[in-house]
């Protein structure tokens, strides 16, 4: 089954993969990986938060979000315990409004911003598998536009939380939250991107990322040309290309992708992340291919279908159904210290690794 025909499960729209050959992958194991890391996520005592809430994580819940539907697509399934899971927190955030209490103490409206974007992500991807834009959705999505930025030079983006940890809660951490508030845009069944109310605010967003994104890292511009293929006008075909050629001059000599040297900018905080060297911990910085990368890119280049791109997608996809464990996951590790994969934190980028190294693997059917 070609993923054109999956994605519009998820995106409301006939969306063109990459025509790559035939391959072999464990999308049941791939489940299983991410189905006990949502489920483990949700009952971390860290991730907890109040009114028996558990907080949207960019590691996990989002890259679950997408990719779990797509998955239930790919295995003939009918529900996934985890999406349920998911769905029900995020319906209930959204429901208490202001009063569920912020993310992080300290950081109250970075807080306020990054929830309503991740809500608005999770119910969006959910909603789309089934075809219909729910009113929790909907209120998300609501929610979401009351917090962006009008003014400043911070204009037409969201405030974000700030850990100085790359790739999503650093300095340029605000494009990325961008770039998801145009792709929950965009995946939002019953064409609401098209809707009179947010015509504003879409192009003030639209003017803030086409604006910044030649300053960012290739991961942030990885995130927006994938957006770029769902909301409609977001960039331009020139635009797109550009973004694509820049992408597939980072792929190494293996076929894939190293997250230190696509997830860093000038912009990122502190001399270690500049040097791409060393980490905060003075650990060194791995530079080998690994499944975050590999998988972002593969799955955005697939979405945009550069015509000139077909045998170093096909590199990419070869590298990822080389390196899927044997449990299901592909790896991934922090750029900001060094963690030791056991299960725990010591996953959260094999998270997210393992959930766009899935969505890529299903787009090359």
């Amino acid at each position: 089954m070609r993923f054109c025909t999956l994605i519009a499960l998820i995106a409301g729209a006939s969306l063109a993969g990459a025509d790559l050959p035939p391959h072999e992958w464990n999308a049941s194991a791939a489940a299983r990986f991410l189905d006990q890391r949502e489920s483990w996520w949700a009952a971390w005592p860290d991730a907890a938060r109040d009114h028996q809430t558990f907080c949207v994580s960019c590691h996990t819940a989002i890259p679950y979000a997408l990719a779990r539907p797509v998955l239930r697509t790919v295995l003939g399934e009918t529900t996934a315990p985890g999406e349920r899971q998911l769905r029900e927190n995020v319906a209930k955030r959204v429901g208490l409004g202001s009063e569920a209490l912020p993310y992080y103490p300290g950081q109250d409206r970075q807080s306020r911003g990054t929830e309503a974007v991740g809500n608005a992500i999770v119910l969006a991807a959910l909603d789309a598998a089934a075809g219909r834009l729910s009113s929790e959705g909907r209120a998300a999505l609501d929610a979401m536009w009351t917090l962006q930025e009008t003014s400043g030079p911070m204009k037409g983006a969201w405030p974000w939380i700030n850990f100085y940890n790359e790739p999503w809660e650093g300095n340029d951490s605000p494009f990325y939250g961008a770039c998801l508030a145009a792709l929950a845009t965009g995946l939002a069944p019953e064409n609401y991107q098209a809707a009179i109310k947010i015509r504003g605010p879409l192009e003030i967003l639209r003017e803030y990322l086409t604006e910044q994104y030649p300053k960012q890292s290739l991961l942030n511009q990885a995130f927006l040309l994938l957006a770029s293929t769902k909301l409609r006008g977001l960039l331009t075909a020139a635009q797109q290309r550009a973004i694509a050629s820049g992408l597939l001059n980072a792929q190494r000599d293996d076929g894939g992708w190293s997250s230190s040297s696509i997830a860093w900018s000038l912009r990122a905080a502190g001399f270690s992340a500049m040097s791409k060297v060393w980490r905060s911990d003075a650990s060194p910085l791995h530079t080998h291919s690994d499944g975050l990368a590999t998988g972002v890119v593969v799955f955005a280049l697939e979405q945009s279908g550069p015509p000139h791109a077909d045998q170093q997608l096909q590199r990419g996809v070869a590298w990822l159904n080389q390196n899927q464990s044997p449990t299901g996951e592909w790896r991934a590790e922090s750029s900001n210290k060094h963690r030791d994969p056991t299960p725990g934190p010591g996953l959260f980028m094999t998270d997210a690794a393992t959930a766009f190294a899935a969505l890529a693997l299903a787009g090359a059917h």
